[in-house]
């Protein structure tokens, strides 16, 4: 158990299933058990971050615009996320949270449209169906009237559009494409780093000026590749102001660690805050950030919680420490809400996250299960206030294995809407109580918290 960090019962988990089946445990350890990318991506990784400009200044006529303005309780929380990615709290922005996940794609194209200098784009998961080539017709139109388009894909999660005529008709047409952590060999890619290590990012940026955050993927809201759960329900947020120039230092970073193609010269010029506006943070995880530092960001919300915290999350396998914040929260009489989807795509995480029922339900943490198709919406909010919105779940693999992007903000308006959004999932749920729970049989109990035992391997 070389990796530094690992928490007890990560290692507890592989210790015991090296024990019960020794050479396919020590196997799977090898396969699995570091959180290692590969020496030379590493390498390129922290140089790129290294030598990266520091966010550039607010353009000093519109500085005050640009001042985070929020009350002293919250300072704290964009604190732990400056310590995360150096990025601090900056105002003077403004968003709207996209209706529906058509309707994001749409809203997206029509920016793409309106482009002038650039689109940066990167997506876990882009596929071959309506609204994934709807993305790439857009970047095409785009490229081909001069606007420097660059694309960049997962190469698990985007294998099939990456492999497929489309990707190669986007660069004869000038789209610039990258593709993140590619597997290549699959005898010899778990010899240089583990393959599960996946860019699980969702990042637009427009000119420098418009970006999206949020859970979609570029895809239909069917998601026929796995049909029978949708349709997918996501939440994306349409970001313009200084917050834009953090999501460009996180895309950048991605770029060119992947491609020789220096994008300094966008991250230099002073930012625009024409506008007074709320305040924001970018907030980029992975395994070569601070280890830790997802959960950290998840518990510190949960503990600055005083009245309300609700959270929707579609994966649920929390380390001891994110599942006593939100306990903590529950006993100390905040009115503590998770969602989760009622049927989970991974039949894995679906039962080890009812295996934390118990003592949620226990606490006081109400939770309901949604049943109008896969909630894929990672959000939380705090207090009526604050919001973080992304690409990060409660499980151990956003929380050590893969890249995320998220966005904290304070903005009761916002977080309003963002919190009916939220009401609205809740009233296409099911109430989960205690007596339930207790009702499941024991072989249900007993698979579910195996599961959850081995959630660290997992």
């Amino acid at each position: 158990m070389t990796r530094p960090h690992r928490d007890p019962a990560s290692r507890i988990a592989w210790v015991t299933v090296i024990l019960a089946i020794p050479i396919a445990g020590m196997l799977a350890y090898l396969l699995l058990g570091e959180t290692n990318i590969g020496r030379r991506r590493i390498a390129r990784m922290r140089n790129v971050l290294e030598n990266m400009p520091p966010v550039a200044k607010v353009h000093p006529g519109e500085a005050a615009n640009a001042v985070p303005d929020m009350p002293e309780c919250y300072e704290h929380l964009f604190r732990v996320g400056q310590s995360i990615s150096g990025f601090e709290a900056i105002g003077g922005n403004s968003a709207r949270l996209m209706q529906d996940s058509n309707s994001s794609i749409e809203a997206m194209i029509a920016d793409i449209d309106a482009a002038t200098e650039h689109v940066h784009l990167l997506f876990y998961i882009w596929l071959t169906d309506n609204n994934g080539l709807k993305m790439v017709e857009a970047l095409k139109r785009a490229a081909k009237r001069g606007v420097r388009c660059r694309a960049m894909a997962d190469d698990l999660g985007s294998r099939v559009m990456i492999r497929s005529q489309h990707w190669k008709d986007m660069q004869d047409a000038g789209v610039e494409t990258a593709v993140a952590l590619p597997i290549g060999n699959l005898l010899l890619r778990p010899l240089r780093g583990r393959i599960d290590l996946r860019n699980h990012r969702k990042i637009l940026v427009i000119d420098d000026r418009i970006t999206y955050c949020g859970s979609q993927n570029c895809a239909d809201p069917e998601f026929l590749v796995k049909a029978k759960f949708g349709p997918w329900v996501d939440a994306v947020i349409r970001f313009e102001g200084p917050i834009v120039r953090q999501n460009q230092h996180l895309f950048a970073s991605d770029w060119m660690s992947r491609v020789d193609d220096d994008l300094d010269p966008l991250l230099l010029p002073p930012i625009h805050a024409p506008q007074p506006g709320f305040p924001a943070q970018v907030i980029g995880t992975g395994p070569t950030v601070r280890h830790s530092a997802m959960p950290e960001m998840f518990e510190s919300l949960c503990h600055a919680a005083r009245k309300e915290l609700i959270i929707s999350t579609p994966y649920f396998v929390p380390d001891d420490a994110m599942q006593g914040a939100l306990c903590a929260a529950a006993w100390r009489g905040v009115e503590t809400t998770v969602i989760f989807p009622a049927r989970n795509d991974s039949w894995v995480v679906g039962a080890a996250s009812r295996s934390y029922y118990a003592e949620l339900l226990k606490a006081g943490v109400k939770i309901h299960e949604y049943v109008g198709g896969l909630l894929h919406t990672k959000s939380l909010t705090l207090d009526g206030d604050i919001t973080l919105i992304g690409s990060a779940n409660m499980d151990r693999r956003s929380f050590d294995l893969n890249y995320e992007n998220n966005i904290l903000f304070y903005n009761p308006d916002l977080t309003r809407d963002v919190r009916t959004r939220q009401q609205q999932y809740l009233a296409s749920s099911n109430p989960v109580t205690a007596d339930m729970v207790n009702s499941w049989p024991l072989t249900t109990r007993l698979w579910n918290n195996t599961l959850a035992v081995l959630g660290p391997v997992l």
